[in-house]
């Protein structure tokens, strides 16, 4: 599947407690279940948070997938791009 960097503009974000974390991650995750459970191809991999926004790695069927959960969900995917290749350190050795 094909995998996707979603930058979600989150006010606040940043300075959330565990608590609210947590909830968010349960809520996302209840959408999630859902939509598999609709045989749609969507999975979290997992999220970066940082100040106002955060950073989640998906893997979807396609892009449409991560518009659907957004907007089911009331998270906002304010950027979705498409993941053509991965580097890492171990890249450079050839």
């Amino acid at each position: 599947m094909p995998r996707y960097i979603i930058e979600r503009a989150i006010p606040e974000i940043g300075s959330a407690d565990r608590a609210a974390l947590a909830a968010a991650a349960q809520k996302s995750n209840g959408v999630l279940a859902e939509m598999q459970a609709e045989k749609k191809q969507i999975q979290w991999e997992h999220s970066y948070v940082a100040g106002d926004k955060t950073f989640c790695v998906y893997l979807a069927d396609d892009d449409a997938l991560i518009s659907e959960h957004a907007q089911r969900s009331g998270f906002p995917a304010s950027v979705v791009t498409l993941v053509v290749r991965m580097i890492d350190p171990v890249t450079a050795e050839g």
